[in-house]
């Protein structure tokens, strides 16, 4: 007894990619809260486990991502001679206004809630051909055969991919989020990440090709017409924002309905009133959201010396993580157990889509498809069951935290 208390003592607080981190980090985040909510990692970065600190850092004028020199300090100067670091520093999301602004006011209005909205009816065919192909079957991935399938449909269908070229992007594997995490990547991880953004530049290149000679109504076709005007894009910008809007559109959705699915099955009396009242559907997604966010960190760069944040003075520089994941398990704001998985919960305000200038674009698409794939899963497969509701297989990594597989029967 005694070995364990030790190894829990002396292990680090913040040990994100350890495989009891990655099954689940919630009881870590709440040692971080209770003992050290600014803690400080080896590697200099602060912590901000709290929902007051994480969520002022996300709107705070004095806190930005300056993502050149934060990859910089980290990796040292000969880092953005790596084409996947140059890529992502152009994309809007590690970008600081003026900069920011530009790109994203460039792809905003594909996203408004009006323009999502009427795409409901194609969400619901999508969601409804992928499970008349698959409900003979009486088994299937919930990942791969169901989640997956519809964020991609629909972003290739946003970015006017063409239905000949998707098989690739179907079976495409899922492993950028390492790109993301805080953890500082070996020599061989950043060779396999600029060989996946080798292959996404040349595929995107040719969709540019084809959308300057036969334009549609799609965002490529009005960033590749952005581009031609000159003042607006650059064609490496053009390229790494449309890398950036294609990873995004489908990564995380895929994990907020695998684990919104997942805490389901593992909450039969959630799943059971889910099912009783289907009108639940939609404060149900914000509880998903919440319980197990598909993204756990977001970080910023204090811009300035920060004088005191929750007790800690943050140096010009030095980086904030914040831990969505743990602010959305704060009991200051949640303080009704909240540990329990419960879609009826008054007020969830969830902080999964970040905040301040980068709240997530797609915020709005995220919740109609994983509203509109739980829903008809539920109503069209109610006898669905989980192959192993307790040991699933979560993927390796931590900021994007999703799962693997979710084998599942009829």
């Amino acid at each position: 007894m005694n070995e364990h208390v030790q190894t829990a003592s002396t292990a680090p607080l913040f040990d994100p990619l350890s495989p009891e981190f990655i099954r689940d980090p919630y009881p870590h985040y709440e040692r971080l809260r209770t003992t050290d909510p600014m803690h400080q990692t080896p590697l200099g970065n602060f912590v901000a486990s709290r929902h007051a600190e994480a969520s002022l850092v996300l709107r705070d004028k004095r806190f930005g991502k300056d993502y050149v020199e934060r990859s910089i300090r980290r990796y040292g100067p000969k880092i953005m001679e790596e084409p996947v670091f140059r890529s992502m520093s152009h994309w809007m999301l590690q970008q600081d206004p003026p900069d920011h602004t530009r790109l994203r006011g460039l792809v905003v209005k594909a996203f408004t809630a009006r323009r999502v909205e009427d795409m409901r009816p194609r969400i619901q065919q999508i969601v409804d051909q992928t499970l008349d192909a698959i409900v003979g079957q009486g088994q299937m991935d919930l990942i791969e055969d169901f989640a997956f399938r519809l964020p991609v449909t629909i972003i290739c269908d946003m970015l006017g991919i063409p239905e000949d070229h998707r098989e690739v992007f179907y079976k495409s594997s899922r492993d950028g989020g390492r790109l993301l995490d805080p953890v500082p990547m070996t020599p061989a991880e950043i060779e396999q990440a600029n060989a996946g953004n080798l292959m996404a530049q040349t595929y995107f290149q040719q969709l540019f090709e084809l959308r300057r000679k036969s334009p549609g109504d799609d965002l490529t076709t009005q960033l590749v017409q952005a581009e031609e005007d000159g003042s607006k894009l650059s064609n490496e910008e053009l390229t790494a924002n449309i890398i950036l809007l294609f990873g995004a559109g489908h990564e995380t959705t895929v994990n907020l309905i695998g684990n919104g699915l997942l805490a389901l099955h593992r909450n039969p009396d959630q799943l059971a009133l889910l099912k009783a009242n289907p009108a639940l559907i939609t404060n149900a997604i914000e509880e998903f959201l919440r319980y197990d966010s598909s993204v756990q960190l977001t970080g910023r760069v204090a811009l300035e010396d920060i004088d005191d944040l929750g007790g800690k003075k943050i140096p010009k520089g030095e980086s904030v993580l914040c831990l969505l994941g743990s602010a959305n398990r704060d009991p200051a704001v949640y303080p009704d157990r909240p540990d329990r998985l419960d879609i009826v919960r008054p007020n969830v305000r969830p902080l999964s889509f970040g905040g301040g200038i980068h709240f997530c674009l797609g915020a709005q698409l995220a919740r109609i498809e994983a509203e509109v794939a739980i829903s008809t899963l539920l109503r069209r497969l109610p006898e669905l069951r989980l192959d192993d509701v307790e040991n699933p297989e979560w993927r390796p990594t931590f900021v994007l935290r999703g799962l693997k597989r979710l084998p599942a029967s009829w």
